[in-house]
């Protein structure tokens, strides 16, 4: 179930770099929820397991899309000095939610489990409705975006990308979504389910917890990038997710039991909201204005392959040779993706490029106020 999600993002990577290009981004934004909405629909009335996974399949593909365009447009209005407030604010955003979804989700799912996913359809629909009168395209119409390929070909693109400027990020991308995969993936609500037959109303609590924690640390870590650098908190982030898991591999090795366990799971999400958006952000910078579209397409790719690697591969070793190896291994991840990031990846944002952008900001302010005249 969860590698069919993640195959879906991963199918539709490239594909969608190429379409949020050439037709656009709002486009794009508004077609991710409604085939959100038809998977969800569909996995609510499916009736095999086969089927199930070929809507989750769709549902994976359809958050890919929505993920790539929303990720372009911020790209292309923000100044770099502020990327990385935008982003953060737009996962917090996005966290805000999920404190009351996967609650909701669990509460329902007790009563049927078809019912959350009627819910999840409904509401899929209704995110469509700002996009509409709030969302502007960022990028001139299709027609330019052919004389924007043009300037820069998808060959060159690709050479660009496997200039030495880059590997080192394509690395820690893929190391980051290995680890990323088990902790987005819901891998971790699975292990609580098979360690310690934890049901779906204590599932859905225990996601809500972790978005509590999650919620101010992401928006605070988002101003930490923007003012000291990107590598200020994405380095020391994956540290933590690496001692994290490394605890999580003793824990299912000596068994200290359920408490010891949220105790973790809750740390493990704390560290996450460290490094949350840290890679949009650092990718937003990296990717080229002419065309960021197709640069995230690619990058997109590989980023899925972690993520559609690591829960397949958790789930082997885990049957194989124990929860501990698992655990073990994805936190190596962890601590490969933080050593590239301070070794092999060049900051990309300075106390400098704050002051202009906060100078620039404060400009903006003092004109949009009114003058007030005082008595002559």
């Amino acid at each position: 179930m969860v590698v069919a999600h993640a195959l879906g993002a991963l199918l539709a990577t490239v594909p969608t770099g190429f379409l949020v290009d050439r037709m656009g981004r709002r486009p794009v934004l508004i077609a991710g929820p409604v085939l959100v909405a038809v998977s969800s629909g569909l996995t609510a009335v499916a009736q095999s397991f086969g089927e199930l996974l070929i809507y989750r399949l769709i549902g994976g593909a359809a958050m890919e899309m929505w993920r790539q365009s929303r990720l372009a447009i911020i790209a292309d209005v923000s100044k770099r000095g502020q990327r990385g407030r935008q982003m953060s604010g737009m996962v917090g955003t996005e966290g805000a939610g999920r404190l009351i979804g996967p609650a909701l989700g669990g509460l329902l799912g007790a009563w049927s489990i078809r019912v959350p996913f009627v819910v999840h359809c409904i509401l899929a629909l209704l995110a469509i409705t700002p996009s509409f009168f709030l969302v502007r395209e960022s990028v001139p119409a299709a027609q330019t975006a052919k004389k924007t390929e043009d300037r820069l070909d998808t060959k060159s693109l690709l050479a660009l990308m496997l200039d030495v400027r880059y590997r080192g990020f394509l690395s820690a991308q893929f190391f980051a979504s290995m680890t990323r995969g088990v902790l987005w993936g819901g891998t971790l609500l699975l292990y609580a389910t098979f360690a310690y037959d934890v049901g779906a109303r204590e599932l859905g609590g225990l996601a809500t917890m972790s978005t509590v924690v999650g919620i101010p640390i992401t928006v605070s870590c988002g101003y930490l990038m923007d003012r000291f650098g990107r590598k200020t908190t994405m380095v020391p982030g994956f540290v933590s997710l690496a001692l994290g898991l490394f605890f999580l591999a003793a824990n299912a090795q000596w068994h200290w039991g359920l408490a010891v366990f949220i105790g973790a799971f809750l740390w493990m999400h704390a560290s996450q909201a460290v490094t949350a958006g840290s890679m949009q952000v650092l990718g937003s910078d990296m990717a080229p204005a002419e065309a960021r579209g197709r640069f995230f397409g690619f990058w997109r790719l590989i980023g899925e392959i972690g993520g559609l690697v690591s829960p397949a591969l958790f789930g082997v070793l885990a049957e194989q040779m124990g929860y501990s190896v698992s655990f073990a291994l994805i936190g190596l991840c962890a601590l490969f993706t933080a050593m590239l990031l301070a070794f092999s990846v060049k900051e990309t944002v300075s106390a400098e490029t704050f002051s202009a952008v906060a100078s620039a900001e404060s400009a903006d302010v003092n004109r949009a106020a009114p003058v007030i005249s005082g008595p002559k």
